[in-house]
């Protein structure tokens, strides 16, 4: 339990943290990265060469501030970074480290602001925050081992095959090497896979929605290709290019908090830009398949026709099922999604799913709202490190 005081000196840091936040992260993860290099294979590399971590970092250290007082309020955010964590294999020892170079980067970046009080006040704060994440860990660890054909850590995998599925995406269909089934999951969760690619010092490692409805026997992701410059797309230029049928990759349990309600008989809207599909054909194949009574709509944006994916495989699906409708967009020729090409194909009274770019997630949440589509029935997911979304907040 927090004292008064601490509780006190840690808010009264809150305008600080909101002026200078991302330079604290940015000095915190310089610093730790130079102390324990090993903890680069744990790391996103492309999300710090975009300053997307250090951002989400600032956010999360913020959010702490402003809620020390009442640390549940931040339980969802704590769950939904827990989930990230478990599936990067982050351990109760690593947070001892990740405290001691965040304090030490606040001394760094305020300097003498940063008096004897503040840096201790956020000490005891930290752990404190630590003990709630190291908390609600364990118990993700240990639902992850104990679930029928659950492990812990890294698993290998084989990929037993491979699909080109559009001229950008291309589904990897993952077997566990020591012939084991695999655990269930929610439609919508994803899985994080580790590669260690020639040339590089570290171990790559990177989170991929999972594609399809489970099965026993196998997964499947589905990776779109991004620029081999560019330093998202070390890993799935990688994945495209040089790894095949018989591959090894190493795998941890799925993950996740967006994920569709399965245990609900609702409505549900499914919206997607680009390789946001992913997760939603998941969904959507759920639905049809396993909950064919439950009205479901499917509408997802693309560039064009080339670059889509599962678009024979959705209309399939929409074909079969008396109560799912299917539409496409291209925004080549089509243009965006708006709000007229909405408002026909949101069920009432659904819980709408949306994944895509931030900008195209930004965009539908404002043409739900305007629709009179409640808040708490729009769920999102990031594909990275979570930002806010000025739709959420206007």
């Amino acid at each position: 339990m927090l004292s008064q005081q601490t509780i006190d000196i840690v808010k009264s840091t809150v305008p600080v943290l909101e002026q200078h936040g991302k330079t604290i992260t940015t000095v915190f993860y310089k610093n730790l990265f130079e102390a324990h290099p090993e903890l680069l294979n744990i790391f996103n590399h492309a999300n710090q060469s975009r300053g997307r971590q250090q951002t989400a970092l600032a956010n999360t250290v913020l959010a702490a501030a402003k809620y020390i007082d009442n640390l549940e309020a931040i339980v969802p955010v704590v769950v939904q970074i827990g989930q990230k964590h478990r599936g990067l294999n982050v351990r109760p020892e690593h947070y001892p480290i990740v405290g001691y170079h965040l304090l030490g980067a606040i001394k760094e970046v305020l300097g003498d602001a940063a008096t004897p009080e503040i840096i201790g006040a956020w000490g005891e704060a930290y752990e404190a925050i630590a003990d709630a994440f190291i908390g609600v860990e364990k118990g993700m660890y240990e639902e992850a081992t104990q679930q029928e054909n659950g492990w812990d850590g890294f698993k290998d995998f084989v990929v037993a095959k491979k699909v080109e599925e559009s001229d950008v995406i291309t589904s990897f269909y993952l077997k566990p090497a020591d012939g084991k089934g695999v655990p269930s999951y929610i439609p919508g969760q994803y899985l994080t896979v580790r590669v260690s690619i020639p040339g590089e010092k570290y171990t790559m490692i990177r989170q991929y929605s999972l594609s399809r409805a489970p099965r026993e026997d196998m997964f499947r992701i589905s990776v779109k290709r991004e620029d081999e410059c560019n330093p998202e797309g070390r890993v799935s230029t990688f994945l495209h290019r040089q790894v095949n049928v018989g591959d090894t990759v190493e795998v941890s349990a799925p993950a996740g908090v967006f994920h569709l309600d399965t245990k609900a008989a609702t409505p549900v809207t499914l919206i997607s830009g680009g390789v946001g599909l992913t997760p939603m054909t998941a969904m959507f194949e759920h639905i049809t398949g396993r909950q064919p009574e439950r009205p479901v709509s499917f509408i997802h944006s693309a560039r064009n026709p080339q670059v889509q994916a599962f678009d024979g495989d959705l209309r399939e699906m929409a074909a079969e099922s008396e109560h799912a409708t299917y539409a496409v967009r291209y925004s080549e020729t089509d243009g965006f999604l708006d709000r007229n090409f909405l408002e026909s194909r949101v069920l009432d009274g659904s819980d709408v799913y949306i994944c895509g770019p931030a900008p195209f997630m930004n965009a539908m949440i404002l043409e739900l709202k305007a629709l009179g589509v409640p808040m708490e029935q729009i769920h999102y997911e990031f594909f990275g490190p979570a930002a806010e979304l000025e739709a959420v907040t206007a």
